[in-house]
């Protein structure tokens, strides 16, 4: 099987056969717990087995809905905040073009995002942009409250029905969200919107592989069907293994929490590619609404090299030593770019002739893991042969149930998230929402 695979040669200086012997029957047990679903949060675990479970219904009528609309939308605006647009955004971005937005080719719309953010000038340039061409809208929010998107969601809107009329306007929407009850649940039915459910035992930073991500992905033009099997392949490796050696996830979450003993209190998530940037940042939400709690765990960054090596290059290499880093590694691009040759040779890189990008990539990367590992800095790699769908998929099932695993390892509830309504609290405080004012 083409698989995705961890790399430990760079951890050997921190963490010995020993220490890990010593770890493994508490992350077997924390595996079992989450597999038994004994553990606290155990009415979240929904997505352990949606690969196998989700419904073939849902996929075909997805894949519908692309066809229904993707010649009638230039744009596709995915409204939604946290898990209801990041794991979407991550794929997406992960396969298409650096410069999409300036390559239109009229096959498939071009997605953009709504509802993660406040801004009155983001949201001015977005209308600005959604008067010149047609769209269609994707609404995610499980209670269709949440300030982020409802806000984005009223002013979008009452933009798409002046722009088409409100009949017109609600063949254009979908909305994503319970089955049963909460304002955007409601507002779907009364207005005719075609909706999908978020099941209610699926978290948000969970729901990539719910109609969540998929839809938007399939919206892209990308291919569903893949990312599931890819899902669906690591899900029985992470099942069925029950050893360091066939089990990814396993010694994934072992090694972070041995790290984290040892006060490495910082994960660097790390690319060498900068199309990987959004996986970084579903990443850094899985991991840090999941372990950040009860006073514990591991804060998640994310770092682009060779960009950020110009930048925080410097403290990671001489720093304090509270952090190690994740190398998400891509062995074989799609493309190849060679350096030309220049007679002159002022800038000196004549030495570069006849590389390839990757080949000095690779090295820059080689050479970057080895003066960090000098430097006191624990590396692990996870390598990816390529980007694709079937691999990305992949990727984020082993990030989710190894964030299960590492969870439980670690103590929490690696399914709530308790201080995320504490901004939320002062916010409507000093908005005068009712029921919130001093």
């Amino acid at each position: 099987m083409n698989t995705i695979k961890l790399n430990t040669d760079y951890l050997q200086h921190f963490v010995d056969s020993k220490e890990l012997a010593g770890i493994y029957e508490e992350t077997l047990r924390a595996k079992q717990t989450l597999l038994a679903k004994t553990g606290k949060g155990n009415d979240f675990l929904g997505w352990i087995d949606l690969p196998e479970n989700l419904s073939p219904e849902i996929i075909s009528n997805i894949k519908a809905d692309v066809e229904r609309l993707r010649h009638r939308a230039r744009l596709f605006v995915v409204i939604g905040i946290g898990g209801s647009y990041l794991g979407a955004r991550a794929v997406i971005e992960a396969l298409q073009s650096e410069f999409a937005a300036m390559q239109p080719d009229g096959t498939y719309p071009y997605i953009v995002y709504a509802g993660h953010t406040l801004s009155e000038d983001y949201y001015s340039q977005l209308l600005q942009t959604l008067d010149s061409h047609d769209y269609a809208v994707a609404v995610i929010s499980k209670s269709g409250t949440t300030t982020e998107p409802a806000v984005a969601c009223r002013i979008i809107k009452a933009h798409l029905e002046k722009k088409y009329g409100a009949e017109e306007a609600a063949q254009r929407i979908i909305a994503i969200t319970d089955a049963h009850r909460g304002a955007l649940h409601d507002i779907a039915q009364q207005e005719g919107y075609r909706t999908y459910v978020i099941p209610d035992n699926v978290g948000g930073r969970f729901s990539v592989l719910t109609p969540v991500g998929l839809l938007p992905i399939a919206m892209a033009g990308y291919n569903i069907d893949q990312i599931l099997q890819g899902a669906r392949d690591m899900r029985k490796l992470c099942i069925d293994g029950d050893s360091f050696d066939n089990n990814p996830a396993l010694l994934y979450s072992a090694i972070r929490n041995l790290l984290y003993r040892k006060g490495y209190k910082v994960e660097i998530l790390e690319n060498f590619v900068p199309q990987l940037k959004y996986i970084s940042e579903w990443w850094k939400q899985l991991y840090g609404e999941s372990e950040g709690k009860e006073g514990k765990g591991i804060l998640p960054h994310s770092l682009s090299f060779t960009t950020d090596l110009h930048s925080m290059g410097q403290y990671v290499q001489e720093g304090e030593r509270l952090m190690f880093e994740t190398v998400l590694s891509v062995e074989h691009p799609h493309s190849q770019v060679e350096i030309p040759s220049d007679q002159k040779n002022l800038d000196g890189i004549n030495y570069l002739l006849g590389k390839s990008l990757t080949e000095i990539n690779r090295n820059a990367e080689l050479g970057t893991i080895l003066a960090h590992n000098d430097g006191g800095v624990p590396v692990l790699r996870i390598l990816l042969p390529t980007i694709d769908e079937y691999l990305l998929g992949q990727l984020i099932y082993f990030f989710e149930f190894a964030c299960g695993i590492s969870g439980y390892t670690l103590g929490v509830n690696p399914f709530d998230q308790p201080g995320v309504e504490a901004y939320k609290k002062n916010m409507f405080r000093l908005l005068g929402k009712p029921g919130y004012t001093n």
